[in-house]
C-alpha cells in the first residue's frame, strides 16, 4: 500500500527491559498527537509496560494484541508477546529481560519481512548477554544481513552529518585485513545510493577517511591508503561517484570541513562513531543502509546505570521514529518515480531504422 494512502506502521522491538529501553520507548509515545505521524506497534509485553508507565508516571493508554493485523491507526498497539508477569531487575540484566529481547526483536523482524510494518526501529540490546543466550551476532546489523540476505551499512545520521563505517564490530586488530579496493568500492556504491534513495541528495558527495595516523604520510605510516583506499576512490570517481579522500581522520570533523559533504564512509567503528557520537548524541540515530527493510535504533546503548530514575533521555529514539518514517516516504516515492518513468518506444524514421524515441515526443 502507497504511504499516501496510510499511516506508516512503525515497529519497535523493546530491547532489554532492565535497561532504558521501555522509558525511551514510552516518553517518544507520550503526546496524545503523536499518532497522528505513524501508527506504532510495540512487541512487548503489557503487564511489562503497565509497571514500569507507572513508575515513570507516564499516562499512556495501549491497545493490546495479540496479532499484529490487529493494529489500529490512532492508537499505541501492543503485541502481547508475554501474558505472564516478568521479573523487573532495573539496571541488571537478567535470563528473561534478555529473553524477551531476543523474542521481540524476532518477532518484530518476521512482521517487517511479511509487510505487516513498513519500519523497525529497534531499542538497545545487550550484545553480550544475548550472545550468552544463542544469538549469533554481535549486535543488529549482521543479524539483519543474515535475516535479509544482503549485506549492510552501519551508517549514523543527522540532519548535518552522517557518518558510515566500513568494518562494523570487530577487534581493531583485525581492521586492516578487513578492508580492501574492492569492499569499499561496493560501500561507496551502496552509500551514494542510500543518499539518492533514502535522503533525496541528487548527487552526493562523499569524503572518504584514511585508516592510518596523517593517512599514511604518504607511506611512513602505512601503505593501506596508496594501496586500497586511494584506487578504490579513484575507480568509483572514474565512473562518476562524487568520492574524495583519503583524509586524515583527526582533523576531518571541523564543521566547515564535514559540512562540505554529504557523507563520510569511515574505516572502522571508532573512527566514525566517537566523532559523531560528540558532535551528535543526543539526536543521532543509526540506520542500517542499503538493505531492502528499514530499520533505526537510537546512538546508544542499554545504560543500566540510570534506568528506572527516570532520567533517560528519550530525543535519539524519538529522533530514530521519525527518520524511519522519512525513509520510507522518500524511498517511496524514489520507486514511484523510477515505476512511472517514461519508457522509450520504437519508431521507424525515413532511412528504414528503428529509433528510441520517449513516450513523449512529438513529430
Amino acid at each position: 500500500m502507497s504511504p499516501k494512502n496510510h499511516k506508516v506502521r512503525v515497529g519497535i522491538s523493546i530491547g532489554d527491559f532492565n535497561g532504558i529501553g521501555p522509558e525511551i520507548i514510552m516518553k517518544s509515545l507520550k503526546e496524545k498527537t503523536i499518532t497522528d505521524f505513524f501508527t506504532p506497534v510495540i512487541f512487548g509485553s503489557g503487564k511489562l509496560f503497565t509497571y514500569q508507565k507507572n513508575i515513570f508516571k507516564l499516562n499512556l493508554n495501549f491497545n493490546y494484541i495479540n496479532e499484529v493485523s490487529q493494529a489500529q491507526d490512532g492508537k499505541l498497539n501492543m503485541v502481547n508477546l508475554v501474558k505472564d508477569n516478568v521479573n523487573v531487575e532495573l539496571g541488571t540484566p537478567t535470563e528473561e529481560s534478555t529473553q524477551l529481547a531476543i523474542l521481540s526483536l524476532e518477532s518484530a523482524t518476521e512482521a517487517l519481512m511479511k509487510g505487516e510494518i513498513d519500519v523497525l526501529v529497534t531499542a538497545p540490546i545487550n550484545k553480550d548477554e544475548m550472545m550468552k543466550a544463542g544469538f549469533k551476532h554481535a549486535g543488529h546489523t549482521g543479524y539483519f544481513e543474515e535475516k535479509f540476505n544482503k549485506k549492510g551499512l552501519m551508517f549514523l545520521v543527522t540532519e548535518d552529518l552522517k557518518v558510515a563505517v566500513s568494518t562494523h564490530h570487530i577487534p581493531i586488530a583485525q581492521v586492516a585485513e578487513n578492508i580492501s579496493k574492492e569492499k569499499i568500492k561496493k560501500q561507496l556504491r551502496m552509500l551514494n545510493q542510500t543518499l539518492i534513495e533514502d535522503f533525496c541528495i541528487q548527487k552526493p558527495k562523499i569524503a572518504v577517511l584514511g585508516l592510518n595516523p596523517h593517512s599514511g604520510d604518504g607511506g611512513i605510516i602505512g601503505n593501506e591508503e596508496i594501496e586500497i583506499i586511494a584506487p578504490a576512490i579513484k575507480e568509483v570517481s572514474d565512473n562518476g561517484l562524487m568520492a574524495f579522500g583519503p583524509f586524515p581522520a583527526d582533523s576531518f570533523f571541523q564543521p566547515n570541513k564535514y559540512r562540505s559533504f554529504d557523507a563520510v564512509l569511515a574505516m572502522y567503528h571508532d573512527q566514525g562513531l566517537a566523532p559523531f557520537k560528540t558532535l551528535a548524541y543526543e539526536e543521532g540515530v543509526n540506520y542500517t543502509a542499503a538493505l531492502p527493510f528499514i530499520r533505526t535504533s537510537p546512538d546508544h546503548g542499554v545504560a543500566y546505570d540510570i534506568a528506572g530514575k527516570n532520567i533517560a533521555d528519550e530525543q535519539s529514539f524519538t529522533e530514530a521514529i521519525f527518520t524511519a518514517v522519512k525513509i520510507f516516504k522518500n524511498r517511496s516515492e524514489y520507486n514511484d518515480l523510477r515505476s512511472n518513468r517514461l519508457q522509450p518506444r520504437k519508431m521507424v524514421v525515413d532511412n528504414g531504422v528503428d529509433e528510441d524515441l520517449p513516450d513523449d515526443y512529438n513529430a
